[in-house]
């Protein structure tokens, strides 16, 4: 009977790569693992206040800070690897193409719809409407955004969009996001001129219940024998 509970808190973009890796580990190490995933600001507000935590995943930037508070324990502080931001659409309709700035502003204009995380505390909503702004589109298009909580639940929803195949809608969050969202279509990266790829980390936390234990998962998400699921799943 397992007893043992590991507290996560996540942000949105390891999601997927937690999920696959949660099963075997709970098997073999005989612990439940109560896992919670938001945008990266919400995250680490939940985490200052207090909500039971083991492991953490944040941008590194993030982390560095609450290394810098201790805590999190600087030293187990290990990367995931990096995320680039990317653009979806959804499945059942044509990827537009996207090869530079000039091409992205004109799918962006035509968009009927414009679906991203929370553009006030999500890492990629905040800079997704920087680049409506750099792209000089941003008050033509301002009614059309759709913000959600977090990138996942911007593109579960993008995937209902109506009428299916023919909606006009476009996404942009954490390419992570898009490839583990069924029913949208990751169909570039931002171009490097607006681009944003994020490097995320995780650590274990200064008050976390049983220190051994949250090594040993966060060594699983970080270490060499995930490598390859972490690049199947976005983590570059």
């Amino acid at each position: 009977m397992t007893s043992a509970r590991l507290h996560l808190l996540s942000a949105g973009a390891a999601r997927g790569l937690v999920q696959a890796l949660a099963a075997s580990f709970e098997r073999e190490a005989g612990a439940a693992l109560a896992a919670i995933f938001d945008a990266a600001g919400t995250i680490r507000d939940r985490f200052l206040a207090g909500d039971p935590c083991d492991v953490v995943i944040l941008p590194a930037a993030m982390l560095d800070a609450l290394a810098a508070q201790g805590k999190v324990e600087r030293d187990s502080i290990a990367p995931l690897g990096s995320v680039p931001t990317g653009v979806a659409v959804p499945a059942a309709e044509p990827a537009p193409a996207i090869a530079g700035v000039d091409a992205l502003r004109d799918v962006l204009s035509r968009a009927t719809a414009l679906y991203c995380p929370d553009i006030e505390r999500a890492t990629a909503g905040i800079h997704f409407v920087g680049v409506l702004k750099k792209l000089g589109i941003h008050e033509r298009v301002a009614g059309r955004l759709k913000p959600y909580a977090n990138g996942a639940t911007a593109m579960a929803a993008m995937s209902r969009a109506e009428p299916v195949g023919r909606s006009g809608a476009v996404g942009c969050t954490q390419a992570t996001e898009i490839l583990y969202t069924p029913g949208v279509t990751l169909v570039a990266t931002l171009p490097d001129e607006v681009g944003l790829t994020t490097v995320y980390s995780a650590a274990v936390s200064s008050g976390a219940g049983d220190a051994a234990l949250a090594r040993r998962f966060a060594s699983l998400l970080t270490g060499e024998g995930t490598r390859a699921l972490r690049r199947q799943g976005g983590f570059e």
